[in-house]
């Protein structure tokens, strides 16, 4: 039988991002520092740890030694994570504005499908916007209606580890800890770069629309 340590293990391995939201018992467990600790025990024996962001609001894997095999991987999930911005900040600021919240969201913020979907068909701006975002590589939508763009885009983001849906049966999605990752990866991308992160989703435009 699997102990629960191995089904951490496992999740990490697989590059899943736990969070509080995401998995409750395994965050629990990786905040517990001699149950960390084995976890890392085990994991270095593929040359891999784990790594936290936002203050311990999130963990994954991570290589420990990094000769050319590895940074070839992690310069290849950089690239892939940083193509994904513009169409990731996008949709952000779009439920930020169409939920009229001053805060940008964060992890274990809801977001009510009905009620955003509702909000966007009624304002002209907000529906060219979602139409906009529905269209990047990354979500992929050929859905013309705001209905199949949100869903759409609501899918995808559920796969990439950004949002769950605690009950199926509900329209109702949580923001993860990944989403605190997110802005970790931009704050590192806008101080070192010393670009604005307008100026640098400007710049990735191109690349990213179909």
């Amino acid at each position: 039988m699997k102990t629960e340590t191995g089904r951490v293990i496992e999740a990490l391995l697989k590059g899943n991002f736990i969070c509080r939201i995401s998995d409750e018992a395994a965050w629990e467990l990786l905040k517990n520092d001699d149950k960390r600790q084995q976890v890392k025990d085990h994991l270095a024996i593929l040359n891999r740890t784990v790594t936290s962001a936002a203050g311990d609001t999130v963990f994954f894997c991570s290589y420990i030694d990094l000769a050319e095999d590895e940074r070839k991987v992690i310069g290849s999930q950089f690239n892939e994570l940083v193509g994904s911005l513009q169409p990731l900040v996008n949709w952000m600021v779009l439920v930020q504005e169409a939920g009229a919240g001053d805060e940008p969201l964060s992890e274990g913020v809801r977001v009510r499908l009905n009620e955003l979907q509702s909000t966007i068909e009624d304002v002209p701006a907000l529906s060219e916007q979602l139409a906009k975002i529905a269209r990047y590589r990354l979500f992929n939508s050929t859905s013309t209606s705001v209905d199949g763009q949100l869903k759409q885009v609501f899918k995808r983001l559920c796969e990439l580890g950004y949002l769950i849906r605690p009950n199926v049966e509900k329209q109702i999605y949580q923001a993860t800890g990944k989403i605190e990752y997110l802005y970790e990866v931009l704050r590192f991308i806008d101080e070192t770069e010393s670009l604005a992160l307008e100026q640098k989703a400007e710049a990735m435009q191109q690349e990213d629309l179909l």
